[in-house]
This record gives structure tokens, sequence and C-alpha cells, in this order.
């Protein structure tokens, strides 16, 4: 494969997105616009990337860290203006120039894969990836002459009323070599409605100048929707969404209710599991074969074995290990781990915590900051203190210790093996191994009480 350079132009503010963070870092699928472009760039074989930016520059720099070069557009003078601010990072290079844009999040490998082919094939000075548009409204016009060759691009508010009524149309993804491109980004001019230097000019001068211009139409026009409204990121939002469920129930996931199920786009889940409605599966989480995820259930950025079970359940930040049950009415919080066979019943707080092979903590419980050992039981109402206004400690309770209901074990203190810990108690020292723990006031009963 060729040398292949990605420039993401990145620099817009997005007026109408209303916000005041950079338009290419609102998220679709879990992930920054801008991180979908440069995923497909790397995919599809960019030996580089180079990233212009210009309004919030610092925040995308910062977000995508070291995975680009970036170039600053300080004034934002069109996409071909953009080119000019990344032409000293390619000086010296060889090889073909993808230009892409950061808000185009449904862009996928593929059709990349395909523009680079085609743009070699032809042995082309420049090659338009183009869409037929449904509605071109404000796109650029493709212009072709009689034997089917790109003539120029037309941006709409230059177009006249024939090349509007062509719907064939420049979604502003283009392969150039690069000695052509530097040539007639040399020959630009602002003499336009928009006063601004168009990229798609550098189409005509090529054109002009004998050079051959090809163009290949994408598969499917949704993957080339660029993002300007808050509209059109929810319908990307909708439509990357879409695809991700699709892809899943294709590989033998079943998804009880597509519509109410949202997984984003990096998630991985095995066959033969089923997510049950009103479920969200966000970030970098993978899920295992035969699971049973919901009803009303979220997880992020977590890793979950096989043959699991979460109802009714928030689980982020955390690995939960295989034929683990959790919920209704659960919340797995950062840094806790769950080994195999673990049980958790309803209305329990788990964080920071392992919990050991086959342990339970059936009901109504906060373990906090607790290495657990295997084959214990919790009961009821079971806290472990952890705090005590300035530091957190941790509690370890050893292999098959019992913890009997509404105890508070105060950390820092250790439950040895085989324990047990009387029901009330407040254990605030080390239950030696085989012992009962007993830490609680003498009854005691007063006649007549009530009268007086």
């Amino acid at each position: 494969m060729a040398d292949i350079t990605a420039v993401i132009l990145a620099a817009g503010k997005g007026t109408r997105m209303k916000s005041a963070l950079p338009k290419v870092l609102h998220t679709v699928g879990g992930k920054p616009m801008v991180q979908h472009v440069l995923d497909a760039a790397r995919g599809a074989g960019a030996n580089q990337c180079i990233v212009v930016i210009g309004f919030g520059a610092e925040s995308v720099a910062e977000t995508i860290g070291g995975q680009a070069q970036f170039v600053v557009q300080a004034e934002q003078l069109g996409t071909g203006h953009a080119m000019m601010q990344a032409k000293p990072a390619l000086t010296g290079k060889q090889g073909t120039v993808m230009i892409l844009c950061g808000d185009t999040p449904l862009l996928s490998r593929d059709t990349l894969e395909l523009l680079q082919r085609v743009h070699a094939n032809s042995r082309a000075a420049a090659t338009v990836l183009t869409a037929l548009m449904p509605d071109p409204t404000g796109y650029g016009r493709v212009v072709r002459d009689g034997a089917g060759q790109v003539v120029k691009i037309v941006e709409q508010k230059d177009a006249d009323a024939a090349e509007l009524a062509v719907r064939e149309v420049n979604t502003a993804i283009y392969c150039f070599e690069q000695q052509h491109l530097f040539a007639a980004l040399d020959e630009l001019t602002c003499n336009n409605a928009q006063g601004e230097y168009y990229l798609t000019d550098c189409i005509a001068i090529l054109r002009a100048k004998g050079l051959p211009v090809a163009a290949v139409a994408a598969p499917d026009f949704e993957e080339t929707l660029g993002v300007n409204s808050r509209l059109q990121l929810a319908q990307a939002e909708t439509i990357l969404r879409r695809k991700k469920l699709d892809s899943l129930m294709e590989s033998g996931v079943t998804i009880m209710d597509p519509a109410s199920v949202f997984i984003d786009a990096a998630v991985e889940i095995g066959a033969d599991s089923v997510i049950y409605p009103f479920t969200w599966i966000e970030g970098d989480t993978v899920i295992g074969s035969g699971c049973k995820i919901g009803p009303n259930t979220r997880i992020q950025n977590s890793s979950i074995g096989d043959q699991v079970t979460l109802q009714f359940a928030y689980a982020h930040d955390c690995r939960i290990a295989n034929h683990v049950t959790a919920g209704p009415y659960v919340h797995i919080r950062p840094d806790t781990v769950l080994a195999d066979g673990v049980k958790i019943g309803n209305f329990v707080e788990v964080k920071n915590s392992h919990v050991g092979e086959g342990s339970k903590i059936p009901h109504l419980s906060y373990i906090g900051d607790t290495d657990m050992g295997s084959g214990i039981n919790i009961g009821c109402g079971v806290v472990t203190v952890n705090y005590d206004g300035k530091k957190k400690y941790r509690t370890t309770i050893e292999n098959d210790a019992f913890i009997g209901c509404n105890a508070n074990l105060v950390a820092p203190v250790t439950v040895r093996q085989g324990a047990y810990v009387a029901a009330g108690s407040t254990i605030t020292k080390e239950v030696p191994a085989a012992s009962l723990g007993v830490a609680r006031a003498r009854q005691t009963n007063i006649e007549g009480w009530v009268k007086k």
C-alpha cells in the first residue's frame, strides 16, 4: 500500500451547535466525533494523521492526545485555507493525502479503503468521495461532463439552477497526490460568495491543467453525513446505534427491544447473550457469552464474563467474572472485582472491593474498600465502615467467614478464616479464625416501663 497521510479538518466552532464545546468533541456512540474519524483513517491504513485544529484547539488536542500531529488554523477562512496551514507538516513527504472531516462520525474504514483503491487504480491527481443524497440541500454539487468525468464541484451558494438540481454531492472527503495538491493550493483564491478559500476549487484547477480527477460514490450515503447541529447529532447517534445493534444481532446476541437498548460503538458482547429492554451499555465494556443483561441496567467501562445475570443494576469501571448474579437494585462501583459464582442481592452497594469465589451478599448491605475471600456469607444490613472523616481504611474478611445481620465492621479490621460475627455486632478488633465475635450490649427488660 502507498504511503497515506490523513489530514482531518477539525478547526470549526460549529456555531449551529450552540455549544462551548468544539463541535468535533461532541460524542456519537460514546466517542467524540473526531475519534471516530481517526479510527476509520487508521483502520484504512493511514501511516500518519494530522489534525487541523482551531476553535477549542487545546481541548481537541488534549482529547486526541498522542494519536495525531496538530496544526493550528487560527482564523477559519475555508477548507482550502485549512489545508494551507497543514502544508508545512506535509512538506518533504511523498504519496497520497487523504483529506477527511472531523464531523463525519459514521464514516467507515471500508469506504475509505474503497476511495483509496479507486484513486490508485485510476492514477488520478485527485479522487472525490461523492454521495447520492435524497436531499442534497447544503452540500456542494459534483458537476460532470458528458463522459462522466468530474469537471468541478460547486458550493450551494455559488450554484445555478441546473447545478442545484444535481443530487450527487461532494462529501468533502478526498484523496490527492501530494505534489498536485500543493500546486493547486498555490492557485486558490477567495473570489466567491463566502470570501473563503474552497478546497473544492482545487478540482477545477487540476482539470484545467489536464490532470485526471476521479470520483467514487459511497455505498451508503448515511456514512458521509456531517454533523452541524444538535438535530444532526441526534440523527447520527440513531444511525450509529442502529448499525451497532444490527451487527450484534447478526453475531448471535439477542436484543429483545432494539428501540429501548443503547449500546456504544466500542462495546463487545458474546453470542447467546440476551439484552433486555431499557439497558445502556457504554464505553469500553466487554460482555461474555450466555449473559442476561437488564432490564433497566446501565454498564460502563466494565469487563463481564460468561453466564452473568445483571438486572436493575448500575455497574461501572468494574470486573465481573463468570456465573455471577447481581440484582435487582444494585450498584457495583469502580475498582470492584467479583469472582466466579458471586451472588449480589437486592439493594447492595459494592465499592473498590474484591469479592471472592462463591461469596454471597444477599441484601441491604454496603461493602466498601473490602477484601473478601471465598465462600463467605454476608447477612442482611451489613456495613463495612470504611471512612473516619479523613481517611478510608480496608476491611479483610477471610475464606468461609459468616457475618450476621446488621453487623458493622469498623475498618481497619480483619475477620479471620471460618470466623462468625454475631448479628447486631459492631466489630472494631480482629476476630480470630473459627471464633465468634460478639460486640453488643446485654439486653435489659424494665418491667412496667410503659405504664410509668
